[in-house]
């Protein structure tokens, strides 16, 4: 199935037109014709079947023939994930983790972050393009980009909040420490890992210091790896 999105779409809609990027690539690239059929979702756990009535490159025009809606989650997903120097393995990151079934992801800039600005233009159209690649119904919430310290204190959660780092102390296995079912916050940090007095802070914020495994990870692949591992461990 190749999936398409629009963010307007709700159980009322009965007809509407692709912008003009979409509609062009439908009509120009993928060749589509009055008359077929085109899956699209809105990001909200709905998809839609619609019939193409006006095959035009400049407004792709489709009629709404059915619709259903996939169940959410037991459970929420939230990475607090540092940006990388290399911008790239950031963006990787986030084509991942939206294939593999994250609900939310903020860039928490950390005190050894070397990058502090985002594009988080650019950032949600990777997110969308791995929605419509993985035909995923959900679309992650990208948050603006905010302090270590400011997530902490405004991040409030009656779920499981977890530190993974990579200093030498006293840590639970993300496995031990999982519940069906529960909502999980993640703070991962940046490549210089979280300084003593951010981890600290975590601590005393009730968040629980956890290992990902035996080996050194890359802040991207850390981030990867907590995503995985939590959506594996919900699955039925």
């Amino acid at each position: 199935m190749q999936l398409f999105y629009n963010s307007s779409l709700d159980v009322t809609t009965t007809e509407f037109s692709f912008d003009k990027e979409e509609s062009r690539h439908i009509i120009k690239v993928l060749r589509k014709k009055e008359g077929a059929i085109l899956h699209v979702t809105n990001g909200e756990g709905f998809l839609f079947e619609t019939e193409i009535v006006l095959a035009s490159d400049n407004k792709c025009t489709v009629r709404v023939l059915s619709f259903d809606q996939k169940e959410k989650p037991n459970f929420k997903l939230h990475l607090a994930v540092a940006p990388t120097k290399m911008n790239d393995r950031y963006e990787w990151f986030l084509e991942k983790a939206t294939e593999i079934g994250i609900q939310e992801i903020t860039p928490i800039i950390c005190d050894r972050s070397e990058r502090k600005t985002i594009n988080s233009e650019r950032y949600e159209k990777i997110i969308l393009s791995a929605l419509k690649q993985a035909n995923e119904l959900y679309l992650p919430k990208l948050n603006p980009a905010i302090s270590f310290k400011d997530f902490i204190k405004n991040n409030e959660t009656n779920g499981l909040k977890l530190i993974a780092h990579c200093e030498e102390t006293d840590k639970k296995t993300l496995k031990s420490v999982l519940q069906v079912n529960q909502d999980v916050t993640i703070l991962i940090g940046p490549e210089g890992d979280f300084s003593n007095s951010e981890i600290e802070m975590a601590l005393q914020n009730k968040y629980i210091p956890v290992s990902l495994g035996n080996t050194r990870l890359r802040t991207e692949t850390a981030a990867v790896v907590a995503c995985h591992s939590v959506v594996f461990f919900n699955e039925n």
